[in-house]
């Protein structure tokens, strides 16, 4: 079985490989330095002989290739290979962050569990399970913790242990789930470990056959007692990885989504992506401030003083819409219609919003008329119609939409309409005159 080398021999770009078959356009190699699509990170990029690499995956106990083309070499020919080193340094890079920011997890939140992982070009992502909520707090602390650690310039060490003694070291990382995956065909458990600040600056570099082709996680997890003097994470993890925490660079944290029931998706980036997330930021940031007139450090306090300020000119202007509706209101009364015996308020009330005309039809129906219906002066037109009599509010909205278009809804007591297709004084004529409406 050749597996891939490059979890073990990540920093290994060139090399040369026999050809052990062919298959129009799928290759494999005795040996092989490309990664293979596993565990959330993706297949190396390269050339094989000067042909694209399209795809590598496993297969049963093979690596395959797929070229962008058939190759002209033969079985027995010995080829050489490249790996794009952009993008392996890239995923290393990432893969690496995401353990950093799983182990910045292990000290923020309680009863944690890993639900995923994935890297595409441009970010990646970590799915915590875990009873904590994440906010935005909690995402700054993330980020905060993680590149610490970048800077602690904390060495990265892979080994081959046992399965038996993967399992009983505590600090080690599993999840049941992918457990399978995780020890392989039985020859030992691949281990990833952020070590402790300040015990040398290079990684343990194992050499021999990859086990894990996934990063796994058990839950719960254990937060660190003392994290300056104890590895930052342990994981069962067959990704490739940097030497050293301070070749990941600056680690940004993007955001959080709710994937599902008990997880909270975390993204991340480093690289040329996560500082242009940066400087947009910042850019934000410092126009957000000059726009208020303070430090960026002040932006907190000025936000709550401009949406206290919105919020009682809203209820300024809340207060004149209500005044203008009773206004308008009165001089509807004086207008009133009869209708089956029922006292009927038909109006246009201009300047007030949909609320403000519903509160308005609700507070006065069974007041000053049975039925009150008010249209709003927008265009297209809107309606708002209570009653407290026999009459069907929602069969009068149905009246008016099925003559003018636009579409509405409600109860006998109470219904809306909108997107009227006519001219507010229409609606009005249309409700105290039509056939479907009232008379005089």
């Amino acid at each position: 079985m050749a597996l891939t080398r490059a979890p073990a021999e990540p920093y290994v770009t060139e090399f040369e490989a026999t050809v052990d078959r062919i298959d129009g356009r799928e290759v494999v190699f005795d040996r092989t330095y490309f990664y293979a699509e596993s565990g959330g990170q993706p297949a190396d990029r390269g050339t094989v002989a000067g042909i694209a690499l399209e795809d590598v995956q496993h297969r049963g106990d093979d690596v395959v290739h797929t070229l962008a083309e058939e190759p002209e070499f033969v079985a027995g020919e010995r080829v050489a290979c490249a790996v794009d080193p952009a993008f392996r340094t890239y995923c290393m890079r990432t893969h690496t962050a995401s353990h950093v920011l799983y182990g910045a997890g292990r000290r923020l939140l309680d009863d944690l569990g890993y639900g995923g992982f994935d890297i595409d070009e441009e970010k990646a992502r970590i799915d915590f399970e875990t009873t904590t909520e994440i906010d935005d707090e909690a995402l700054v602390e993330l980020e905060r913790l993680a590149n610490r650690v970048v800077w602690e310039s904390r060495p990265v060490s892979w080994e081959m242990v046992s399965a038996e003694e993967a399992t009983n070291r505590e600090e080690v990382a599993f999840n049941a789930k992918t457990e399978e995956g995780v020890f392989g065909d039985g020859e030992g458990v691949r281990i990833v470990t952020i070590g402790e600040r300040g015990t040398g600056s290079s990684g343990g570099l194992a050499r021999g056959p990859t086990a894990s082709t996934a990063c796994s996680r058990d839950e719960p997890q254990r937060r660190s007692d003392d994290p300056a003097t104890s590895p930052w994470d342990v994981a069962a993890c067959g990704g490739t990885h940097v030497a050293n925490t301070r070749e990941i660079g600056p680690v940004t944290v993007l955001g959080r989504s709710n994937p599902g029931e008990g997880l909270t998706r975390v993204e991340l980036a480093v690289g040329p992506s996560g500082i242009e997330r940066r400087a947009e930021t910042r850019r934000a940031a410092l126009d957000a401030a000059r726009t208020l007139g303070v430090r960026i450090e002040g932006l907190p306090d000025a936000a709550e003083r401009q949406r206290n300020d919105v919020e009682v000119l809203e209820a300024e202007r809340d207060e004149l819409l209500d005044r203008l509706a009773a206004i308008q209101l009165a001089a509807i009364q004086e207008d009133a219609i009869e209708h089956d015996g029922e006292r009927w308020l038909v109006g246009v009330i201009e300047g007030v919003d949909g609320d403000t005309l519903a509160d308005r039809a609700r507070s006065t129906a069974g007041e000053s008329a049975e039925t009150v219906a008010l249209v709003g002066d927008g265009n297209p037109a809107t309606v708002a119609i209570a009653s407290a009599g026999d009459t069907d509010a929602s069969s009068l909205v149905s009246a008016l939409t099925d003559e003018f278009g636009g579409g509405g809804g409600g109860g006998p007591e109470f219904a809306q309409g909108g997107g009227i297709d006519a001219d507010p004084d229409e609606v009005v004529s249309f409700l105290r005159g039509s056939p479907s409406g009232p008379t005089n």
